[in-house]
C-alpha cells in the first residue's frame, strides 16, 4: 500500500507552488442526506426480503416514484446521478409482473432489457441471479449466445437481456418465433438511455417503434422504463426515442458524501505549433503526473482517458514517475481498456476493489457496466463529451459515502478551454441535451423496409414512424424495395439484407482493414469515414496496437496496414465547399440573419498532419490524393449585412469568419451531444448563395443528425459561449485552445482572433438575451 495520505488529496496536488495557477476553479459539493420512501404496496414480498438481506431497507424516494409510474402503466425515465440506484426502480415493477403469474400462469409477464454493452447486461444478469428469485428465468441474448441456448431463451426466459443491435437483427425479423414472449411483454427497460444520440440514437428510435408495432400485432402494449444519467430535458428526449409520452423522475434522493471538484488547465509550453501558436502541455502527460502523486499519498484514483492508447500512456507515465520515488508503488498502477481478455479485465476489477491497485487509467469501459465502489479520486482527462458522462465518471469516487476528489484536466481544445474558465457551464443547470433525429430520411427508409419485411405496412402504421413516412413510401416503391397493394406496402424480398439498416450509422460500402503479411482482418470502417481514418499513412489503432496504413484501395474496399509503434498521431485535413439547397427556418437578429436548412457539402481530404503523442508538437504534414465526396445534410448558418461589415476597419474578413467558424464548431458539443468530429463548417467573406459574409456549421452525417438543428435552437447561448471561449484564451493571436482546428484543410490560414471577436460582437448585439 502507499504512504499515509494527507488531510486533503487536493492539498497534495498543490504542494508544488507552480501548479496552483493551473487550477481555474474549485467547487465544493456538500454531502447530501438520503430520503427514503416506503416499499410500494404491490411489491413482491420475496424481492423485498432478498433486498433487505442485501442491506437495502427501503427505496429512495426517486426509486419508489419511478416504480409507481411504471406499475401504473405510464412510461417513465429516471434521470438521476451515478450510484443512485436506478436499477431498483425498474426491478420492482418488472419482478411484480413476472410474479403476477403465481396464481394464474397465464398472467405471468415478460421483461425485455436493452443495454448498450454486453458488460452491462452481464452485470445486470449477475445481480438478478444473486437475488435467487425462483420464478425469474433471466438470460442474456446477444452475439455470444450459443444457438442451443438461444432456443431455450426464446421458449422459456421471462427476463431477456439484450442490446439494440440484437433486437434489430435477430429478434424483430424472427418475431414469430418470439410470439409467446412478445404476447406477454409488460416492460421494456432501456438502460443508459442518454447514450442513444445522433445517428445511432435515431436508428434505435425506429427499432423501438418496430418493436411497439409487433407487440401490438400480438395484443401487447408494454410500458417503457428508461434509465439515464442526469441530462437536460429527459422527458422530451425519452419521448423522441420511444415515440411515447414519457414522465420524468429526476429528483435524486440518494445520499452522497462531500466532494471537491477542481478544474485544471495544463500550462503553455515552449513548443510552437502552426504559425508559431503556443502548444499547451497535453492532458495525458498532466494526468500521468497527477495520478502518480495521488498514488504516493495512498489515494485510490481512477483516471478516465478518451482513447485506449491514451489510457496506456497515462499509466506508463505514472509508473515511470513512481519508479523514481518508490519503485514498489509502480506495481500498484495499471491500465484498463476494451481489447483486454475478459479474465484480464475481471482481475483488474478485483484488484481495484481489494485496493491492491491504487491507480488505474481507463477508457470509458469503466464508465458503464462495472460496479466499482469506494474510490477516493477521479481524474477526467479531457472533457468526456457530455455533462452526463462527466458526472458518470466523477461519480465513481466517493461511492461508499466518503469524501471524494474529482479533477477535470483540460485538453488543448476550445470546448475544454471554455469550460475550465466558465465553471457555471458545468456546475449550473445542465446545458446539453441528447440529440437525435428520427425523421432523417436516410435513417427512416431502411427501417420502413425492415418493418415491411417483418409485417406489411398499413396506413395505420404511418403515424408511428413520423410525418416523413408518407412522402418516402412512393419513392421506395419506385426503387423496387416495396410493392404497393390495396392492403398496404409489402417487402419485395429481392435482397433480404437491404431491409436491415446498420444502426450504428455507418454509410457506404464498408472498408476492410487487413494486416499485411498475416492477412488478418482487424475490422471494418464505413466508406464515409475511411478518407479520414484509414488514408495512406494514417495511424490506425486496433485493441491498443498501432498500425500504419500502407494502402487505401477504395475500388476493392480494403485498407492494408502494417504493425508499427509510432510516437505520433495523424489527423486528416479536408477542403470543403457548401451550397444551400433549402432554407427551412430563419430569424433576424437586427440586420444579421440566422438560418437552418438543407445543404450539399462537397469535401475532399487533401493532407494529414502528424503530432507527437506526448507533447502535441506538430511534426509535419503530407499531401493526399483522394476523390471528392458529396453529402446532403442539415446546417445552421448566419450572415452579416454589408452595412454591419462596413463598420469594421481594416478587418481580415475571411480570417475573422474562419476563426469564428472553428471556435463555434468546438463549442457546439456543449449544447448538442456530439463530438466535434461529428460536425463540420465552412466560412466565407462572400458566399455565392447569400451574397454576404456567411458562416456554416453542418452535420457530418447524410440527412443530418440533429446537431445543427440544436445549434439553431440554442444559437444565442451557443454563440455567446463561442465568443467567451475565444476571449478567455490567454494566447495572443490564436491557438488550438481557441480558434485553430486540427482538421482544417487550409492549414489554419487565414485566422484572425481579434476579428472573430468583432464579428461575433456584431452578430450578437441584437440576439435574444
Amino acid at each position: 500500500m502507499g504512504a499515509q495520505r494527507s488531510s486533503s488529496p487536493l492539498d497534495r496536488l498543490l504542494a508544488d507552488p507552480t501548479r496552483r495557477e493551473r487550477i481555474t476553479h474549485v467547487e465544493s459539493v456538500p454531502a447530501r442526506q438520503g430520503r427514503r420512501a416506503d416499499w410500494p404496496a404491490w411489491s413482491t414480498p420475496l424481492l423485498v426480503e432478498r433486498l433487505a438481506a442485501s442491506g437495502i431497507e427501503a427505496p429512495w424516494q426517486h426509486q419508489a416514484a419511478a416504480a409507481e409510474h411504471a406499475h401504473a402503466g405510464r412510461s417513465v425515465i429516471i434521470a438521476t446521478g451515478t450510484a443512485s440506484g436506478k436499477s431498483l426502480a425498474y426491478l420492482l415493477p418488472s419482478i411484480e409482473a413476472i410474479y403476477a403469474g403465481d396464481e394464474n400462469p397465464r398472467r405471468e409477464g415478460t421483461v425485455l432489457y436493452l443495454s448498450p454493452t454486453k458488460a452491462l447486461a452481464a452485470d445486470q444478469l449477475r445481480a438478478l441471479r444473486s437475488l435467487r428469485l425462483t420464478r425469474v428465468r433471466a438470460a442474456t441474448y446477444d452475439g455470444d449466445t450459443p444457438q442451443d441456448e438461444r432456443t431455450w431463451v426464446r421458449q422459456h426466459a421471462n427476463y431477456v437481456l439484450t442490446n439494440p443491435d440484437m433486437l434489430h437483427r435477430s429478434i424483430l425479423p424472427s418475431h414469430s418465433r418470439w410470439s409467446s414472449f412478445l404476447r406477454r411483454l409488460r416492460y421494456v427497460i432501456i438502460d443508459e438511455a442518454h447514450g442513444y444520440r445522433g445517428v445511432f440514437g435515431s436508428h434505435v428510435a425506429h427499432v423501438l417503434r418496430r418493436l411497439r408495432r409487433l407487440c401490438a400485432r400480438y395484443h401487447a402494449d408494454p410500458t417503457f422504463i428508461l434509465a439515464s444519467a442526469t441530462t437536460s430535458e429527459p422527458a422530451t428526449t425519452a419521448s423522441r426515442l420511444t415515440g411515447l409520452d414519457v414522465v420524468a423522475v429526476d429528483d435524486d434522493a440518494s445520499p452522497r458524501g462531500p466532494a471537491t471538484f477542481a478544474l485544471w488547465e495544463p500550462p503553455l509550453t515552449e513548443l510552437r505549433g502552426e504559425h508559431g501558436a503556443p502548444v499547451r502541455r497535453t492532458a495525458t502527460a498532466e494526468a500521468g503526473d497527477l495520478l502518480a502523486d495521488l498514488v504516493v499519498e495512498g489515494v485510490q484514483t481512477l483516471a478516465f482517458v478518451r482513447s485506449r492508447r491514451g489510457a496506456e500512456s497515462v499509466a506508463l507515465s505514472a509508473k515511470r514517475a513512481l519508479h523514481e520515488v518508490t519503485p514498489a508503488l509502480a506495481e500498484q498502477v495499471a491500465a484498463y481498456r476494451a481489447g483486454y481478455l475478459p479474465e484480464e479485465r475481471r482481475a483488474l476489477e478485483a484488484a481495484l476493489r481489494s485496493r491492491s491497485i491504487i491507480g488505474l487509467a481507463s477508457t470509458n469501459a469503466l464508465e458503464l457496466g462495472v460496479d466499482v465502489s469506494g474510490l477516493d479520486a477521479v481524474l477526467v482527462c479531457g472533457w468526456p463529451g457530455t455533462r452526463a458522462s462527466l458526472w458518470q465518471q466523477s461519480g465513481r469516487a466517493g461511492r461508499s459515502g466518503q469524501a471524494a476528489l474529482s479533477v477535470l484536466v483540460a485538453r488543448d481544445d476550445p470546448l475544454d478551454t471554455f469550460l475550465v474558465h466558465h465553471p457555471e457551464a458545468i456546475f449550473g443547470t445542465p446545458v446539453e441535451a441528447t440529440v437525435l433525429d428520427p425523421d432523417n430520411p436516410y435513417v427512416l427508409e431502411p427501417h420502413l423496409c425492415a418493418a415491411a419485411s417483418e409485417m406489411p405496412l398499413t396506413e395505420d402504421d404511418l403515424p408511428l414512424f413520423g410525418p416523413s413516412t408518407a412522402a418516402l413510401l412512393p419513392d421506395l416503391v419506385r426503387r423496387g424495395f416495396l410493392r404497393r397493394r390495396p392492403a398496404g406496402w409489402y417487402w419485395t424480398r429481392r435482397d433480404k439484407a437491404a431491409g436491415l439498416a446498420d444502426i450504428r450509422g455507418a454509410g457506404g460500402e464498408p472498408i476492410q482493414v487487413v494486416e499485411l503479411g498475416t492477412g488478418r482482418l482487424l475490422g471494418t470502417v464505413d466508406e464515409s469515414s475511411a478518407h479520414t481514418t484509414v488514408h495512406d499513412g494514417a495511424v490506425y489503432i486496433h485493441q491498443g496496437d498501432s498500425f500504419i496504413v500502407q494502402t487505401l484501395d477504395l475500388d476493392d474496399s480494403v485498407a492494408l496496414v502494417e504493425s508499427a509503434d509510432p510516437d505520433y498521431s495523424t489527423t486528416a485535413r479536408d477542403v470543403t465547399d457548401i451550397t444551400i439547397v433549402e432554407r427551412l427556418r430563419s430569424r433576424s437578429w437586427g440586420e444579421a440573419t440566422l438560418c437552418f436548412g438543407t445543404v450539399e457539402v462537397t469535401r475532399q481530404v487533401v493532407a494529414y498532419q502528424m503530432r507527437r503523442l506526448q507533447t502535441g508538437e506538430m511534426l509535419g504534414e503530407k499531401p493526399l490524393d483522394l476523390p471528392t465526396r458529396t453529402l446532403r445534410t442539415r446546417a445552421v448558418w448566419w450572415t452579416l449585412s454589408d452595412a454591419q461589415i462596413s463598420s469594421l476597419d481594416r478587418l481580415d474578413l475571411a480570417g475573422a469568419a474562419h476563426a469564428a467558424e472553428h471556435a463555434s464548431i468546438g463549442l457546439l458539443p456543449l449544447f448538442a451531444t456530439c463530438d466535434r468530429w461529428d460536425i463540420g463548417g465552412v466560412s466565407t467573406a462572400v458566399h455565392p448563395d447569400t451574397g454576404l459574409l456567411t458562416v456554416f456549421v453542418y452535420d457530418g452525417h447524410e440527412g443530418g443528425a440533429g446537431f445543427a438543428e440544436r445549434g439553431y435552437a440554442d444559437a444565442a447561448e451557443w454563440l455567446h459561449a463561442t465568443r467567451d471561449a475565444i476571449a478567455s484564451c490567454e494566447c495572443d493571436s490564436g491557438c488550438p485552445s481557441c480558434i485553430q482546428s486540427p482538421k482544417c484543410g487550409n492549414g489554419n490560414d487565414p485566422l484572425d482572433k481579434r476579428g472573430a471577436l468583432d464579428l461575433l460582437a456584431i452578430l450578437l448585439a441584437q440576439a435574444p438575451a
